[in-house]
């Protein structure tokens, strides 16, 4: 049972950090060195401040030795809740020792005369430092010693078996998740439907109606390029196409394919051009004259794009759409952009060129490195300390699950993050037209994690302002992912709506309206009355200009 519970807490805790689909910039290897060399040199440059620091540590030191200390980790840090850490002294000691250098080297950089940036660098390089040293991640974790004896020997032999897997096949990071416990298909991505339609860059699922009448307007689905659609459909229990087909809407989503170098010079327009192609099919099988959108992170980029690229054609396609967890407005300040400059941007931007695409694993490993307790060591010591297996869990099988991005819509991203282009009419063109966000005039409803340290609300807000119409803002309490897997039921779930619009973030919560369970319920009734008329659902997928090929999960979903 406590193994099962573990297991539990470690999926649950990673699922709150992962990778958000922001295929941005990376922390350069020389950039952290050259932090770490600033961090050296700044002992030398300010030698009283350091001094000053150094006896303070020296005093917390004897505290500590004396049993003086009434140092003991933040409420939120899980790696010392064994009681042995609390209750037996040397364990204290040893647990305090650790606290008290770790809050004495963050206050010495944090006070010295270093700029603002250079502080937020040094902070980031100290607490890799620091959390790799941590004494939870070391042989003498008295969870790891009372393994060691319950299984006489046997955890340490499985630790290292399990590490010498994790160095040949996961690229010596710790596996996050048991990726032999699911199957696409078969486990994952279960909801009746078919492939009605298929390009070059993507495949289109439509979803079996499970009510006898639908609303005539269809949902059509636009998943982020950097991870595959079926977050949209994990288990029964939480999958986004399912809820849709079960409360009378016809249900699409996207799944875009996995590129190779040979597509390297696919670009945002070449993405625009192909949804545009779903979105004609969508129509000619429904038989409707427009349709509601989702957008999901960089997908909800994609989106907006569209109807950007839609208004200037003065097409109106679509009715309403709706924005998960997308950032428009790229004025972001977290760790993700303390690195992001010019010269980093650009070596980004070169090495996808090199290598014709960006590896999704790749930036998976970047992200895992800035958020390193839930990401990293975690689960060093549940794999090679306890020897236990890997969680057995779908968000993390999925998020493990990554696909490529082409080098051209890298560049784009980078580009975009750089230059901010959504923000000001005509700076971004697509597809032949420029983008002004303010005439895209249909309904929008935005959601945002209030917990989400990928896409912060805040930013979500931001970006929602810049879109010409009528705006829904709901916030759900989760971080990144649970924002989005937010399936009624669940007595912990909360979020706000009804904010004042008129002002900035802050304001829009102190006047916003807090509700229990989920907001699907919330969304599907806004959906409803934008759905039109009811009419029969339709008994078979597709029709004859587009029947269906194949059943979901389709083809392109399985591409590696």
């Amino acid at each position: 049972m406590g193994d099962k519970t573990n297991n539990e807490n470690l999926a649950n805790k990673a699922s709150e950090h992962i990778l958000g689909p922001n295929p941005v910039v990376g922390v350069p290897a020389r950039d952290l060195i050259s932090t770490a060399r600033m961090v050296l040199r700044q002992t030398v440059k300010q030698p009283v401040h350091s001094l000053r620091h150094i006896g303070r540590l020296g005093l917390a030191f004897t505290d500590v030795m004396l049993g003086r200390s009434q140092l003991a980790p933040s409420a939120d840090d899980r790696r010392f809740v064994d009681p042995t850490w609390s209750q037996n002294p040397l364990y204290r000691r040893y647990m305090q020792t650790y606290l008290a250098w770790r809050k004495e080297l963050n206050s010495w950089i944090t006070s010295s005369d270093l700029s603002a940036q250079d502080i937020s660098r040094a902070q980031f390089v100290i607490a890799l430092m620091t959390e790799a040293m941590s004494p939870t991640n070391t042989a003498l974790n008295p969870a790891a010693l009372k393994r060691f004896f319950e299984t006489g020997g046997k955890s340490i032999m499985d630790g290292l078996t399990h590490m010498a897997k994790d160095i040949a096949h996961n690229g010596g990071m710790p596996s996050q998740v048991n990726m032999n416990a699911f199957e696409v298909g078969g486990n994952l991505a279960t909801t009746r439907g078919s492939v009605i339609f298929r390009n070059e860059v993507l495949e289109l699922i439509q979803y079996k109606p499970l009510t006898e009448e639908v609303y005539e307007r269809p949902v059509l689905v636009v998943p982020p390029q950097i991870n595959k659609f079926y977050v949209f459909d994990l288990s029964p229990d939480k999958s986004l196409a399912r809820y849709l087909v079960s409360n009378h809407m016809q249900g699409f989503v996207v799944s875009w394919r996995n590129p190779t170098k040979s597509h390297r010079e696919w670009g945002l327009s070449t993405y625009i051009d192909a949804l545009k192609e779903a979105v004609d099919v969508v129509l000619d099988v429904t038989g409707s004259k427009d349709l509601s959108m989702l957008g999901a992170c960089s997908g909800g980029i994609t989106t907006v794009s569209l109807l950007g690229h839609y208004a200037a054609l003065k097409e109106k396609k679509v009715h309403s759409y709706t924005l998960l967890v997308s950032v428009l407005d790229t004025e972001l300040k977290t760790q993700v952009a303390l690195f992001a400059d010019e010269r980093s941007i650009e070596a980004a931007r070169r090495m996808s060129y090199q290598s014709g695409v960006l590896e999704g694993r790749d930036m998976a490993r970047i992200f895992a490195w800035m958020r390193p307790n839930d990401l990293i060591w975690n689960y060093w010591v549940n794999n090679y300390l306890l020897g236990n297996e890997p969680p057995v869990f779908d968000i993390l099988f999925w998020n493990n699950d990554t696909t490529r991005l082409p080098a051209a819509l890298h560049g784009e991203f980078l580009e975009m993050f750089k230059t901010n282009p959504l923000t000001r009419p005509g700076a971004l063109e697509v597809s032949g037209t420029p983008i002004d966000l303010k005439q895209v005039k249909s309904d929008l409803f935005v959601i945002a994690g209030l917990n989400d340290h990928i896409t912060p609300w805040e930013a979500c807000y931001k970006s929602a302002m810049l879109m010409g119409g009528k705006c829904e803002f709901v916030l759900s309490s989760s971080g990144h992912i649970q924002s989005i897997l937010n399936p009624p039921g669940n007595p912990k779930a909360r979020f706000f709506t009804g904010g004042d619009l008129s002002g900035d973030a802050k304001q829009w919560l102190e006047t916003a309206t807090k509700q229990s369970d989920s907001w699907w319920q919330y969304w599907r009734d806004w959906l409803h009355t934008r759905g039109g008329k009811r009419k029969p659902a339709p008994t078979v997928l597709g029709n004859e200009n587009y029947p269906a090929l194949e059943p979901a999960p389709g083809t392109y979903v399985h591409e590696r």
